[in-house]
């Protein structure tokens, strides 16, 4: 999608949000008193760190304890809370004030982070070649269910396919896909090589 697209998909998209992340942000808030966005550094464009926003879906200095990054189905880090939140992926709309800022798009693949990047193939790499997205070919694909080198090529195939056509079809099906599962095991569908 071009940039033009992008902010005013994404300005329209905060306008229908507002209610549901105001909502979310009290909800939050009174859990445990926390903050109420995530922040983390995520890899975007050619390669470049950015910060994405999230809303805090698990407790405080979650990702030092446990398993770290990943997260799987049950894991006690996250708050009550918190798993309403992930359920409808309600945690990410956040990301639209990142798609705003040009940080990312309404569609491309997902940001990862840092030490998953410097571990891509020469392949791999091309997902970088396109601004990160809120929703995407692997997300219509079976999300976080699907092994990481299948995601990451789901990933590849999109920036090699990339057309008002295909991203309109992932439009179409991302809600479908919201209601799929969202976790893969202990490592979240991350293996090291």
């Amino acid at each position: 999608m071009n940039r033009a697209l992008d902010a005013v998909g994404a300005a329209f998209g905060l306008a229908l949000a507002s209610p549901f992340l105001a909502a979310a942000a009290v909800a939050i808030k009174l859990e445990d008193g926390g903050p109420v966005l995530y922040r983390q550094t995520r890899v975007g464009l050619d390669g470049t760190d950015f910060e994405l926003l999230k809303l805090r879906t698990m407790v405080v200095g979650a990702e030092t304890q446990g398993a770290g990054f990943a997260v799987d189905r049950g894991d006690r880090r996250i708050t009550r809370v918190g798993r309403l939140l992930r359920a409808a992926s309600v945690d990410e709309l956040p990301q639209l004030w990142n798609v705003l800022r040009g940080e990312m798009s309404l569609i491309g693949p997902r940001p990862t982070l840092r030490y998953q990047v410097e571990k891509y193939s020469a392949r791999q790499r091309r997902r970088l070649e396109v601004r990160p997205g809120l929703t995407g070919w692997a997300q219509i694909h079976g999300r976080a269910a699907l092994p990481w080198e299948e995601r990451i090529e789901f990933d590849v195939w999109y920036v090699e396919h990339r057309s008002p056509a295909v991203d309109l079809k992932i439009l179409v099906r991302t809600p479908l896909a919201l209601f799929r599962g969202t976790y893969r095991g202990t490592t979240g569908g991350w293996r090291a090589r």
